[in-house]
């Protein structure tokens, strides 16, 4: 199946209109997706069109890159694979380490996992308040320019942090929340990114599973879900964050669409240059985010949903304090 193909930044990278998020398969949601099953998943979703798959070695650690590598290896050279760099041990949990050495360690290390010759887009994952952004830009421009790597991006990262890196190594994509209900890029960060030319890919375009629908005041999260510190899911915020499920229903029922589909459709339609990377352990769910590339949002829809979403105060933080701490920067 084809799916419409994006341009992230203008060194030539070129995705599927929507990628998979893969971190949700290994950490961060729960148990791990038994292996097999995962595999199938990353594989349907290739044949369902997506060539754009998201990992990061914090994920597991190391485990969602494992995965990667045997899932995608029957197809590699028509799939562009995008990894992560930037924590101490490839542990989220420790803080961040950018060192050059340490990029030079984990690009080694990760095409092993990969089981690929290339990292096809490599990211810091956080930015490193401890090693200057130009350090950090060089030494993937010298991964790029040795045939490890093939693009750099950047995630989470300030606008500072963004024009200085920029300069030393072009970025052909930034990966950031943003979705209905998180739109702080459009603030400052997406203009930015307009003015150089760099790729826009959104994590978490559904706003952790909430814009689904699926998730109401009575849901519980397993023990090991993040979600269980987040304040924008405690029971009274999800109950007031409820209004923009609602408004995401009425347009869906309109369009013969389910909510989290007009979500990333919208997110799709807000520009050429976005590529949202939905994540799911669900084949269902897998198929219901692809066929929403294939939705067109009039102006008058994306008029009728600016309108409810401006009309809304969302409640609750996006992180707790310690995890917000590392964004922006």
């Amino acid at each position: 199946m084809n799916m419409e193909k994006r341009k992230l930044g203008s060194q030539g990278l070129e995705v599927s209109a929507l990628g998979l998020g893969c971190m949700g398969l290994s950490y961060g949601y729960g148990p791990a997706t038994e292996k097999k099953e995962a595999i199938k998943l990353i594989q349907t979703a290739f044949e369902q069109g997506v060539t754009f798959f998201d990992s990061a070695e914090a994920y597991g650690p190391f485990e969602n890159e494992k995965l990667l590598g045997e899932a995608l290896a029957p197809f590699r050279k028509d799939v562009v694979i995008a990894t992560k760099f930037g924590f101490v041990d490839g542990d989220a949990t420790k803080g961040q380490d950018s060192r050059p050495e340490r990029i030079r360690q984990v690009a080694e290390e990760s095409l092993k996992r990969l089981n690929t010759d290339v990292i096809d887009l490599f990211y810091q994952h956080r930015v490193d308040l401890n090693v200057p952004i130009e350090d950090v830009a060089g030494t993937v421009k010298d991964l790029i320019q040795e045939g490890k790597v093939k693009y750099f991006g950047m995630s989470e990262a300030g606008v500072d942090s963004i024009r200085r890196a920029h300069k030393v190594q072009p970025l052909s994509a930034l990966q950031s929340e943003y979705s209905m209900w998180w739109r702080q890029p459009e603030q400052e960060v997406l203009p930015l990114l307009e003015e150089l030319g760099i790729g826009f890919v959104p994590f978490s375009p559904l706003g952790k599973g909430f814009l689904t629908g699926k998730i109401n005041t009575e849901t519980k999260f397993d023990s090991t879900d993040f979600r269980n510190i987040v304040p924008r899911f405690s029971e009274e915020n999800r109950l007031a964050n409820r209004v923009l499920v609602d408004v995401l229903e009425s347009i869906a029922s309109q369009k013969e669409a389910t909510p989290a589909q007009i979500a990333l459709a919208w997110l799709l339609a807000q520009k050429p240059y976005i590529a949202p990377i939905p994540g799911t352990t669900k084949i269902h769910r897998l198929t219901e985010n692809v066929k929403a590339a294939s939705i067109s949002l009039n102006h008058d829809d994306l008029k009728q949903i600016q309108q409810a979403v401006e009309a809304i105060t969302i409640q609750g933080d996006r992180y707790p304090a310690h995890l917000q701490a590392r964004v922006g920067n």
